[in-house]
C-alpha cells in the first residue's frame, strides 16, 4: 500500500491522540499485534517476542518521527519514483508499471552481514570453478562429483562453448543468489544466479530513492555505502581487457526488456555504452561498436540478454537480439564477455545436493550456505524416495523454470489430489527434468501497511563481483517483499513489492573517495556515440517539435475562432484562414474530420487518442523512444515530460470549453520549453545533444516553410500573416522591428530568411550547419561529405534569397531540400546491418 492510501483517513489537522506520543508509545503502537507464524524464522522479532538484529536501533530512530512525518517521507519516494521514470514491465505485459519500492528497507546488523558475505563468497568462487571444469577438463563428472545428465541435459549447456578459454580469465564476473532465512534462522541459498543476474540496477536505485527520502536516518544509523563496489566491478572488468582503457559494452535486449530501466541505470552509473545486438559487429575476429565515427573496437561486453541468443550462427538461428560470430571473437581471445555464455548451467536446480561434496574435492572446506534439503530425480534411489514421500515434498524444474501462470503450477507445493496423477506421471515419463524440496516457507520481514508493522515473506538476492582485489559483496541487495501473506516474492509481478536493504554498521563510515590514484588523461569528450543512440535522439527531438507545432495551429486555431465573427459551429462556414487551419490540421493527422466544432477539433487535435497526429500522440512516441535513451538524458526530462503528458491527457467525460483548451496548451507548450531547457543546460554539448537538438532543428524548419506555404503566400491576408507570426513565435519581434501594420514580405523575411531569429528557417539551417561540422567525418582529406555539402548549399541559398522573390514554388524546394537533408543525416550516420561504415585510413601524405 503507498504512503499516502497508508494515511489518507488521517486528520487535516495534528491529532492529539497521536500528535502527543512520545517515541517509545509510538513504536508501541506500529509493532503491537506483529505476530510472525509459528516455526518461521522473521526479521524484526525472535522467538522471545523481542526486537532482535539491527530493528531496535532502525525502529527507535523512526519513532522520533510522527505519523505525518513518516507520511510525508514515504509519499516523497513515491513522488521521486514516478518523477524519475523508474518502472518496470511484467514478462509477457508490454505496459510499464511504476516501480513499486516498499516504504521500509530491509535492515541487518553488521555482524550477521558479514557471515552472509563470507558465505558468498566462497559460493562465487566455488562456481567459478564448476563452470571452469563443465567446460574444460570435465574432471567433475569424469571423478563421479556430478553426474553427466544434470550438465548435458540442462539447456543452458551450450556445446560450442566447450573448450573456450575466458578471455581475461573470468566466467563469472558477476555472481548473485536468492538467499532467505531457514526455519533455524540461518540464511539459506534458494537459488543461484549466473546466467545475467539482474536487479543490481534495482537495488542501486532503491538506494538512491530511500537514501533521499530517509537522509537523516541513513546518516545516523551508518549505513553501508555502495560506490565502492561499483568501482571495484568496473574495475573488474577493465582489468581483463587487453587495453589500458578499454571500451566497455551493456549488451541489452532493448527497451522492451522487463529490466531495461535498470539497465540503463546501470550504464549510466558506470559509464557504459548502453548497445542492442545490432549495434555490434565483429571485424577481423575484433568485436566493433557501429558509431558515428564509424565502427570502434569494444573491448568487453557486459551481457545482459540470455545466452542462447547471443550468437544466431552458432546458437539459437532465430535470434535478433545478439552478434553473428561472437563465438568466434571469444575462441580467439578478441572480448571479454560476462558473464560467459553457457554460464546458466549453474543455475540448475539438480546441482544442489552435490555442492558440499563438490566444495570439499575442490576447495577442501565446508559450504558455509546450503539450500533446502533436494533431490534430483535423474537417480533411480532418488526417485523411488521421491515418489515415497510425495505428499511432503515439493517439485521443481530441475533447469530454470518458465515464468507466469505455468511456473506457478510448478511451484505450487506438495503435489496432492488431483496433481497428484499428473505429477507421478510426469516424474515416471522425464524423471531428470525435476528436483524435489523439503518445503520451507520463506522467513518474514517487516512491512508498514496501514500505519503499522505486519510480517510479509521476502526473498533477498545478494551480489559479488570479481575485481582486480577479488570477491566483493555489494553491502546491500535487491529484496522482494510480498504484500499477502501467502505470496511468492522469487520474482517482480503484480503483488510483490521491493525493499532497499540497509547493512548498519558498528563504526563510523567512510564516505569512499572518488579521487582516483593516477590522473587520467584528460578529454572533453564523452566518448564515441553509437549510431542506435544518435537514431534515438534525433527523433526524439523531432517528436517533441511536431508536437509543438501542433499545439501552436491548436492555439491560432482557437485564436481564430475566438476573434473572428463568424465562428465555425455545427459546420458553418468560418474565414479562409480558418479553413486553411482546419485543412492542415486534418493534413497532418492531428484530427479525424476537419469540420468539428470549435472545441471538439482543438481537443482531438491536443489530445486524440486515436489519431496518429495528435500532440499527444507526439509526445508519447517521444516518451517511448526518451525510455530507450535513459542513460542520456537528464533525470529531470522525466519529470517535464510526464508533467506534459499529464497535461494533454484528458478523460473522455470532460468536455472543456475553447478557453480551457487554450490554457492546457499554453501549459503544454510551457512543459515543452523546459524539455528544450533541460536539453540546452543540463546536456554534454556532445554529440548525442547535437543530434537531438538537430532533430528539432530540421523539424521546426520543415513545419515553418509548411506554415509560409500556407499561410504567407502573395495574395495573403492580415490575418493569415497575424496567424504565421504567431506560429512562429515572432509577434513581440516583429512588433519592435516593424512600427506599421503587417506586411507579406517583412513576415515571410522573419519567419524564412532572417538569421537572427531563433523560429526561422535560415537560422535552423545556419544551426545544423554548425552542428555537422562538429561531429567526426569518416575521411580526413578535408572534403566535405555529401550530408553536409547539402547543408551548406541549402544555407547559402537561403543567405542570399530575398523574401519578395520567395514564393510558394521556392519554400516548397526548401522543403523538399530540409526533408533530403534529414535522409542524407540518416544514412550516413544511423547505418545498421552490412551498411555500417568504417572510418578510412588517408595514405601517402608526407
Amino acid at each position: 500500500m503507498s504512503a499516502s492510501a497508508a494515511f489518507a483517513d488521517g486528520p487535516s489537522r495534528p491529532d492529539p491522540a497521536w500528535a502527543a506520543e512520545d517515541a517509545p508509545s509510538r513504536l508501541h503502537r506500529w509493532t503491537e499485534g506483529y505476530a510472525p507464524r509459528p516455526g518461521l524464522a522473521d526479521e524484526l522479532m525472535g522467538a522471545d517476542g523481542g526486537l532482535r538484529g539491527a530493528w531496535p536501533r532502525f525502529l527507535e530512530r523512526l519513532a522520533r518521527l510522527d505519523d505525518r512525518e513518516v507520511a510525508a517521507r514515504f509519499l516523497s519516494a513515491e513522488r521521486h519514483i514516478r518523477d524519475a521514470g523508474i518502472s518496470y514491465r511484467v514478462y509477457g505485459d508490454g505496459r510499464e508499471h511504476p516501480w513499486p519500492l516498499g516504504s521500509l528497507p530491509l535492515v541487518i546488523d553488521a555482524t550477521d552481514w558479514a557471515d552472509l558475505s563470507a558465505g558468498i563468497v566462497q559460493r562465487a568462487a566455488l562456481m567459478e570453478r564448476i563452470v571452469a571444469d563443465i567446460y574444460g577438463a570435465g574432471r567433475l563428472v569424469a571423478e563421479g562429483f556430478l553426474p553427466a545428465g544434470v550438465v548435458a541435459g540442462h539447456p543452458e549447456y551450450l556445446r560450442p562453448v566447450h573448450g573456450i578459454t575466458p578471455p581475461g580469465g573470468r566466467w563469472l564476473p558477476i555472481y548473485a543468489a536468492d538467499v532467505g532465512r531457514g526455519p533455524d534462522g540461518r540464511w539459506q541459498v534458494l537459488a543461484d544466479r549466473t546466467q545475467a543476474p539482474s536487479g543490481l540496477g534495482y537495488a542501486l536505485e532503491n538506494r538512491m530513492v530511500l537514501a533521499r527520502a530517509l537522509p537523516d536516518l541513513f546518516s545516523d544509523l551508518q549505513v553501508e555505502r555502495l560506490p565502492a563496489f561499483f568501482q571495484a566491478f568496473r574495475a573488474g572488468l577493465a582489468a581483463a581487457c587487453k587495453r589500458s582503457d578499454p571500451r566497455i559494452c551493456l549488451l541489452t535486449s532493448g527497451p522492451y526488456s522487463s529490466t531495461y530501466v535498470e539497465q540503463a541505470a546501470l550504464a549510466r552509473y558506470l559509464g557504459l555504452l548502453l548497445v542492442e545486438g545490432d549495434d555490434l559487429a565483429v571485424r577481423d575476429g575484433l568485436l566493433h561498436v557501429r558509431t558515428i565515427a564509424g565502427l570502434k573496437r569494444t573491448d568487453a561486453v557486459w551481457r545482459r540478454i540470455d545466452a542462447d541468443y547471443l550468437d544466431p550462427m552458432e546458437l539459437r538461428t532465430d535470434s535478433r537480439l545478439g552478434v553473428p560470430g561472437i563465438l568466434q571473437v571469444l575462441r580467439q581471445g578478441g572480448a571479454v564477455v560476462g558473464n560467459m555464455p553457457g554460464s546458466g548451467v549453474l543455475e540448475s536446480a539438480a546441482l544442489a545436493p552435490y555442492l558440499p561434496a563438490i566444495t570439499r574435492r575442490l576447495t577442501g572446506e565446508e559450504l558455509r550456505l546450503t539450500g533446502p534439503r533436494t533431490w534430483w530425480c535423474g537417480e533411480a534411489d532418488n526417485l523411488a524416495h521421491v515418489l515415497d514421500n510425495l505428499d511432503r515434498l515439493t517439485l521443481r524444474p530441475a533447469a530454470t523454470p518458465v515464468r507466469g501462470p505455468e511456473r506457478d503450477a510448478m511451484l505450487a507445493g506438495p503435489a496432492l489430489d488431483a496433481a497428484r496423477a499428473r505429477a507421478v506421471e510426469a516424474l515416471r515419463e522425464r524423471p531428470f527434468d525435476w528436483v524435489a524440496q523439503e518445503t520451507a516457507p520463506l522467513s518474514t520481514m517487516p512491512a508498514w501497511q496501514d500505519g503499522r508493522l505486519v510480517p510479509r515473506p521476502f526473498v533477498m538476492r545478494v551480489f559479488a563481483a570479481a575485481t582486480p582485489e577479488g570477491w566483493r559483496v555489494l553491502p546491500s541487495a535487491f529484496c522482494r517483499v510480498a504484500e499477502h501473506e501467502g505470496d511468492d516474492p522469487s520474482e517482480m509481478r503484480a503483488g510483490i513489492r521491493s525493499a532497499d536493504v540497509w547493512v548498519l554498521s558498528d563504526t563510523p563510515i567512510d564516505t569512499p573517495t572518488l579521487v582516483h590514484a593516477t590522473t587520467p588523461r584528460i578529454r572533453r569528450i564523452a566518448g564515441h556515440l553509437p549510431s542506435r543512440a544518435a537514431d534515438n535522439l534525433f527523433w526524439f527531438g523531432r517528436y517533441l517539435e511536431r508536437a509543438e507545432a501542433v499545439i501552436r495551429l491548436v492555439q491560432a486555431h482557437l485564436g481564430v475562432f475566438s476573434e473572428a465573427g463568424t465562428a465555425v459551429i455545427a459546420g458553418e462556414e468560418g474565414t479562409a484562414t480558418a479553413r486553411r487551419i482546419r485543412a492542415l490540421l486534418k493534413e497532418w493527422g492531428c484530427v479525424s474530420a476537419a469540420d468539428l466544432p470549435p472545441a471538439a477539433m482543438a481537443q482531438e487535435a491536443l489530445s486524440g487518442k486515436k489519431v496518429h497526429g495528435s500532440g499527444l500522440a507526439h509526445v508519447l512516441e517521444a516518451r517511448r523512444i526518451a525510455a530507450s535513451l535513459r542513460e542520456r538524458l537528464p533525470t529531470e526530462s522525466w519529470r517535464a515530460l510526464a508533467d506534459l503528458r499529464d497535461t494533454l491527457v484528458y478523460s473522455e467525460a470532460w468536455a472543456p470549453t475553447e478557453a480551457q483548451l487554450f490554457g492546457k496548451a499554453e501549459r503544454a507548450l510551457g512543459h515543452l520549453s523546459a524539455l528544450a531547457g533541460l536539453s540546452h543546460e543540463n546536456m554534454v554539448h556532445a554529440p548525442g545533444w547535437r543530434f537531438a537538438d538537430m532533430g528539432r532543428r530540421i523539424e521546426r524548419a520543415i513545419n515553418t516553410c509548411r506554415f509560409a506555404i500556407d499561410f504567407c503566400g502573395p495574395a495573403a491576408s492580415g490575418e493569415d500573416l497575424g496567424v504565421i507570426l504567431s506560429l512562429v513565435d515572432s509577434q513581440i519581434a516583429y512588433g519592435a522591428r516593424y512600427l506599421v501594420g503587417v506586411s507579406r514580405d517583412a513576415v515571410c523575411d522573419m519567419a524564412v530568411l532572417d538569421p537572427y531569429n531563433p523560429r526561422s528557417v535560415a537560422y535552423q539551417v545556419q544551426a545544423i550547419v554548425a552542428h555537422l561540422e562538429a561531429l567526426p567525418a569518416l575521411a580526413a582529406d578535408g572534403l566535405p561529405e555529401p550530408h553536409r555539402r547539402h547543408a551548406l548549399t541549402l544555407a547559402a541559398t537561403l543567405q542570399t534569397a530575398e523574401a519578395a522573390e520567395t514564393d510558394g514554388e521556392a519554400l516548397e524546394r526548401y522543403e523538399l531540400d530540409l526533408e533530403g537533408l534529414a535522409d542524407r543525416i540518416a544514412g550516413r550516420y544511423f547505418p545498421n546491418g552490412p551498411d555500417a561504415l568504417r572510418p578510412e585510413k588517408l595514405m601517402g601524405l608526407a
